[in-house]
């Protein structure tokens, strides 16, 4: 996309297709090129920002020198506008040779010597979104054959170009295709983005089977509206995509803009807890040479990462929504521990909110409290009453370890969210908590 459908089909044909490549058990991490850099091409221009191998030899350099690869983040994802405008006289793909002169297997090469992932992109249609060749359903074998030839660790499969039956019949091939090189290679499939992102016409019981993650929305930009817009869509649609996702298959709300130009550092901070939060995966795009030291301590907050890469795998859910614009988020995670966020979409002050953990469903006993950005730590008794104060756009978030109990058929079943749990009008109320 920089967009796609999932159609029902009998249960043996889905079992035909499924991918069971084992990868992905956590939600991927790594650094992906196209929020930052599109499709920029002029190397002669911008030679440090092109699209070119250089430019992922340098982000592999940073990922595996600068801390990153050791916290899971370790692919490095080639994004569009990659290959040369023709395939070769055999009909594969190949790279632009000006601005890959050594070609994608050494690349590839290159990161795996580094403890390092590739992935690279494609597109179902005749074109790519940014008009390079594209493989349709005559070039998907070709294609994964030429993929796992390279080495490369995961495939990005886009649609663009292509209609919803050349999609309801392209994604579960290329599954297939990508299952039958031999080679395990991650598959990021954006099917359902291209088809609204929901059901009838999305079919994620099925996208579980042939896909890792998939892209549900938009593409992401750079500016904290887009930030907004994603977590709202995923809000709003979340009793349809928690039971979807899980180990080794995932909703993909886009890539993290932390360390670009359009956030803040409490947005940044917000944008880290939420991905964390909906089990998403962490794909930043950004320039990791020149990163600031604020953005790389969030990206590399090594709880929040945690927090994402919990093995239970459930993807958290907002379970609050306040009139004084606060939110609240709620996670389980393995071995009875939870994770919280309060977000706050307020933008004139900091605002003081004022709950306990019984109100928010918590059984009762006492609770370890680890403040994921401060890292203080405290004890609190499910039924006292505690106040966090929430910056601007901002969030506190919480690890809140056992004996959190939470009721996990609540979670899934009876959580309609009210539109405000407050017993007046009064901002200072107490608010009252059904999950």
């Amino acid at each position: 996309m920089h967009f796609p459908v999932v159609v029902f089909v009998p249960a043996l044909f889905v079992a035909t297709f499924a991918l069971d490549n084992g990868l992905m058990r956590t939600p991927p991490m790594g650094w992906l090129a196209w929020e930052r850099y599109r499709c920029d091409i002029d190397c002669e221009h911008d030679p440090k920002n092109c699209i070119s191998e250089n430019l992922f030899i340098d982000m592999a350099d940073r990922l595996a020198e600068d801390g990153w690869r050791e916290l899971g983040y370790d692919y490095v994802n080639i994004d569009d506008c990659w290959s040369s405008k023709e395939r070769d006289k055999q009909g594969r793909l190949q790279p632009d040779p000006k601005r890959f002169p050594g070609g994608i297997k050494k690349l590839a090469r290159y990161l795996h010597d580094r403890g390092l992932k590739l992935g690279i992109y494609g597109d179902m249609g005749t074109l790519t979104c940014g008009g390079y060749p594209g493989t349709p359903l005559d070039k998907i074998e070709i294609d994964a054959q030429t993929f796992a030839e390279w080495e490369v660790d995961m495939f990005k499969y886009d649609g663009c170009y292509s209609n919803a039956t050349e999609q309801e019949r392209g994604y579960p091939l290329m599954s297939k295709a990508l299952n039958a090189t031999g080679r395990p290679i991650a598959y990021s499939c954006s099917w359902p983005a291209y088809q609204g992102g929901l059901p009838p016409k999305v079919n994620y019981t099925q996208l579980g089977q042939i896909c890792n993650l998939w892209r549900n929305y938009g593409d992401i930009q750079d500016s904290w509206d887009s930030v907004l817009n994603i977590i709202d869509w995923f809000s709003e649609n979340q009793d349809v995509l928690i039971p979807a996702a899980g180990p080794g298959r995932w909703n993909d709300p886009d890539m993290l803009i932390i360390g670009d130009f359009g956030l803040s550092m409490e947005q940044s901070r917000s944008q880290m807890a939420l991905w964390a939060i909906m089990a998403a995966p962490l794909f930043m795009s950004n320039d990791l040479r020149t990163i600031s030291s604020k953005a790389r301590s969030i990206l590399q907050n090594k709880m929040a990462i945690s927090i994402n890469q919990d093995p239970l795998g459930i993807q958290g859910k907002l379970i609050l929504k306040e009139k004084s614009n606060i939110e609240v988020f709620l996670r389980p995670l393995s071995n009875n521990a939870s994770a919280l966020v309060f977000f706050s979409r307020r933008t004139d002050m900091p605002y003081r909110y004022k709950t306990s953990l019984a109100k928010l469903n918590y059984t009762t006993g006492s609770y370890k409290v680890f403040n994921v950005f401060t890292e203080e730590t405290m004890t609190l008794k499910d039924s006292a009453e505690f106040v966090v104060s929430v910056n601007p756009t901002g969030v506190v978030m919480w690890y809140v370890s056992p004996p959190a109990k939470l009721n996990l058929h609540q979670f899934y079943n009876g959580g309609k969210l009210l539109g405000s749990a407050y017993d007046d009008d009064d901002e200072n109320a107490i608010p009252r908590v059904f999950l």
